[in-house]
């Protein structure tokens, strides 16, 4: 089955925030206006160089989090071999955050807690989180393959060197998002991680054979799958699933596009924009997933 992308693009034009629209350009290879992307991107960062204002769509909160900038490095990753500025003046502003330790708060105090998820809002600010360490430095890892500096910048060498420790620290199965977020962490970082392979055959001994792990704390039917461990081919996490785990959750994406061209999600959202963005940041995503592997 592959994806529909007429519809899938009608969805974007009738659901779906200015920034996931140019987003979604990027995974049909319509590059011609990176700038677009970029100005889009801007209305969410704020003057210190970190990002807020609901760019993370449950945390609407205006001040700058750690979250968001995890989606701000999607962004600087959709525009290359291009780069932009505003990229190692976020891993400034990370590094301003930065704990002892050299880990990430899952979330700093928030301002204002209107539409704001529970775990966002009532997060511990004063310890440091794998889960979201892992994923912002996943996504700053495939921007520095194209961005000097990005990777030249002491921030990534500091949040990697605490991903490594928590997660060589790992003895028992972390939460499923602890555990995905280390997988694409480890893959993106395999380049410059030296015992990169040996920690990804230690994180794939916590996972099932099928790959379906229920996120803890979710929604009913909220689980991860094969893709949200290894969505990308050549990836060295793929090592961790067979073929044709792959294969299968490759045809089940597909199949999951909606008849108004869209993908859903089946995790709860906070408020009612949420809602929508989530499914259009999800659209892009199945749609750049499916692509990447040959899909569509």
């Amino acid at each position: 089955m592959k994806p529909d992308l007429c519809a899938a693009t009608d969805f974007m034009a009738t659901r779906a925030r200015t920034l996931d629209r140019h987003r979604f350009r990027h995974t049909l290879d319509d590059h011609d206006n990176r700038a677009a992307t970029l100005a889009a991107l801007e209305a969410y960062r704020n003057p210190d160089g970190g990002y807020g204002w609901g760019l993370e769509p449950d945390l609407r909160s205006a001040e700058s989090q750690p979250g968001p900038a995890l989606h701000a490095f999607e962004v600087f990753g959709d525009i290359a071999p291009a780069t932009s500025p505003h990229a190692e003046r976020l891993c400034e502003w990370l590094s301003s955050v930065t704990l002892r330790d050299g880990g990430l708060p899952f979330a700093l105090p928030v301002t204002s807690r209107a539409g704001c998820a529970p775990f966002w809002a009532d997060a511990d600010s004063t310890a440091s989180s794998l889960q979201i360490s892992a994923i912002v430095a996943a996504n700053a890892h495939r921007v520095a393959a194209r961005d000097p500096a990005v990777a030249n910048h002491p921030w990534l060498d500091t949040v990697t060197g605490y991903c490594v420790s928590a997660i060589r620290a790992l003895t028992e199965r972390p939460h499923a998002l602890v555990l995905a977020f280390a997988i694409r962490f480890l893959g993106a970082a395999s380049a410059t991680v030296p015992e990169a392979r040996v920690l990804l055959d230690g994180l794939g001994t916590f996972l099932p054979e099928d790959g379906h792990l229920l996120v803890e704390g979710g929604s009913a039917e909220e689980y991860l799958r094969p893709l949200d461990f290894a969505p990308m081919p050549g990836d060295d996490a793929r090592r961790l699933f067979s073929a044709d785990a792959i294969a299968a959750d490759l045809r089940r994406l597909a199949g999951r596009q909606q008849a108004d061209g869209g993908w859903p999600v089946d995790f709860a959202s906070y408020s009612p924009a949420a809602s929508l963005e989530w499914r259009g940041y999800a659209t892009v995503s199945a749609v750049s997933v499916l692509r990447a592997n040959g899909v569509g």
